[in-house]
């Protein structure tokens, strides 16, 4: 089974399986979205078959919580937790702060209300995923439908005074539709090359009228999770000022890899 996967889908599964380790009996974990996030559902519920680990997740958008129910995870939403014990999710960007660009996958709404719902953000991603300085992967910015365009220009006429090398947006699209994100707007990809300042950045793109939330998820990730193809995983945490290494072996299960 995993001689079947890609070497990047081998660091994304040993990122996973390390994370969900860190879920424990009686947890309220929100349940990120994206490819990364979607192995680590995988590997919870082979926790709970096989482990009887008992949590309940609050998924991130309707991908995650459909294949979270799929493989038979309890879910529930935000508001009947009220509050979560920890967020696992990936990262399309993080840097050493462990600041990051998040969604890619068009959940970034959701995405970053429940992490700062929760005491901890545990990111997991594999060693791609990390740079010096965020800004190469395009930074999303859901925006409401009614006057994009205009939301669009008074965003690149903002990007001129910022310390970014490109100030060129484009609305994401599905087909020949505009992408539709889980609340109904859509989302505007900002091809900055590098940003220099990613704090400035996310207050004053947020004031811009029509704005609903931009990517940049700023002191918000407690830990990273990375994985390599080689089963080696490093674990760091920005607030205890640790880093820690191991090695996982591949586990090949039926229902872990029913469907890649």
């Amino acid at each position: 089974m995993t001689g079947e996967l890609s070497p990047i889908d081998k660091a994304k599964f040993v990122a996973a399986k390390r994370a969900a380790e860190m879920v424990e009996d009686g947890m309220r974990v929100g349940l990120g979205t994206g490819s990364t996030a979607a192995w680590l559902v995988r590997c919870l519920a082979e926790l709970v078959q096989e482990d009887g680990l008992r949590f309940r997740g609050v998924p991130t958008s309707t991908r995650t919580a459909e294949l979270a129910r799929d493989l038979g995870l309890e879910v529930i939403s935000l508001d009947e937790a009220r509050w979560l014990d920890l967020t696992i999710d990936g990262a399309d960007e993080f840097n050493a702060d462990l600041n990051l660009i998040k969604g890619g996958g068009g959940a970034l709404l959701q995405e970053k209300i429940v992490a700062t719902a929760s005491d901890q953000m545990v990111v997991i991603a594999d060693a791609a995923k990390e740079v010096e300085n965020l800004g190469a992967f395009p930074l999303p910015v859901e925006v409401i439908p009614f006057g994009w365009q205009t939301t669009q220009a008074l965003i690149e006429e903002t990007l001129v005074s910022m310390d970014v090398m490109g100030r060129n947006a484009t609305l994401r699209m599905n087909g020949e539709v505009p992408f539709v994100t889980d609340e109904g707007n859509h989302i505007l990809d900002l091809h900055l090359g590098r940003i220099g300042n990613p704090r400035q950045l996310a207050l004053v793109i947020n004031q811009i009228p029509g704005v609903v939330e931009n990517g940049l998820f700023i002191d918000i990730c407690d830990q990273v999770v990375i994985g390599f193809a080689d089963g080696r995983v490093e674990v760091r945490d920005i607030n205890a000022g640790t880093v820690s290494e191991d090695r996982l072996d591949f586990v090949e299960t039926d229902n872990l890899f029913q469907d890649i």
